[in-house]
């Protein structure tokens, strides 16, 4: 008899799931973490490393290397699965690369008898996010994507930085795709209550300026690239911020987070996932939060969510 175990099954085991599971088990974040990858091998050499600092995690945890069978009685599957970002490659260029990896995915996973929740990582995240709900055939609430979650991490700390003040009490979003039409809704963007835009032009130690806001925007836009240009990859912030998602879910926490979701009429656009604020629980995407956008951010957001619309036609 199942009593309150927290099931995860991650699929694909490289270097981003890789720092997921390792981030999971720091942060007891699950009872049981089950491993699946093409190479069952390495899923299960994985499995084994992880297991070998058991006695030195916060709790115990459950971890082996599995089957999609094992994705039945799992609360989330976790997608990690697919090909690599080259250096100066967008998202977007991925995405016909990554489609076929899918097929091969969900259809044994939802055969398995799973009906939890799918939370996706693989670029271009919502694109891939839409294709996991089309193929599977569930209800878009329980399908979602990192989103600009990291996008909006990154964020925070650049603005913690720049404003001398601790990046959780700094309150902003990185929304639209997840990818070089996201953007910084600065109209929303506040420092505990206080909107960061009333500091410009305001006497005092901070003196801050629309041409630095603008610059630490084209930063966090372009943080992935210089990773990538620099190591290759980018893997340990998108699995903490999967880890994130995760506690949110399984914990039933009612967190905002900037995954990707589903739009049903929110600010204007409807059968598109994009990145936008949502209140995250155990069922998944509550519901999505709508900010109070200025006629520009608007209009971003309509071009962002065109951009993905476009990119997906044809696709399936």
């Amino acid at each position: 008899m199942r009593v309150d175990n927290r099931k995860v099954a991650l699929i694909g085991t490289g270097m981003v799931g890789m720092s997921y599971a390792y981030a999971m088990l720091n942060q007891s974040a699950c009872d049981e973490l089950v491993l699946i990858d093409v190479n069952k091998m390495r899923a299960e050499g994985e499995a084994m490393d992880l297991n070998h600092g058991l006695a030195f995690a916060p709790s115990n945890m459950k971890i082996y290397a599995g089957e999609y069978e094992d994705c039945e009685d799992a609360d989330i599957v976790v997608i990690c699965a697919g090909v690599a970002q080259k250096g100066g490659e967008s998202r977007l260029n991925l995405l016909k690369r990554n489609a076929a990896v899918f097929q091969s995915i969900i259809d044994p996973v939802t055969a398995s008898g799973f009906n939890g929740i799918f939370l996706v990582a693989t670029n271009p995240v919502d694109i891939m996010t839409r294709i996991t709900c089309d193929l599977s055939g569930f209800n878009p609430r329980r399908v979602l994507g990192t989103g600009t979650t990291l996008d909006t991490a990154r964020l925070r700390y650049l603005l913690g930085g720049y404003l001398k003040a601790d990046p959780r009490n700094v309150h902003a979003y990185v929304i639209g795709e997840h990818g070089d039409s996201e953007f910084v809704p600065w109209s929303q963007a506040m420092l505990a209550t206080k909107p960061i835009l009333s500091f410009c032009g305001e006497p005092g130690n901070r003196k801050v300026r629309q041409e630095d806001l603008d610059q630490i925007s084209e930063e966090v836009r372009g943080a992935a690239y210089r990773i990538i240009e620099a190591k290759h990859a980018t893997y340990y912030g998108i699995g903490m911020a999967l880890t994130r998602i995760t506690k949110a879910i399984l914990g039933d926490e009612h967190s905002v987070l900037t995954v990707s979701a589903m739009l049903k009429g929110e600010y204007g656009q409807s059968g598109v996932f994009v990145g936008v604020p949502c209140i995250i629980n155990k069922n998944g995407i509550q519901s999505v939060l709508t900010l109070s956008l200025t006629e520009e951010e608007q209009s971003n957001l309509a071009a962002s969510c065109e951009t993905l619309r476009e990119s997906y036609e044809g696709i399936l």
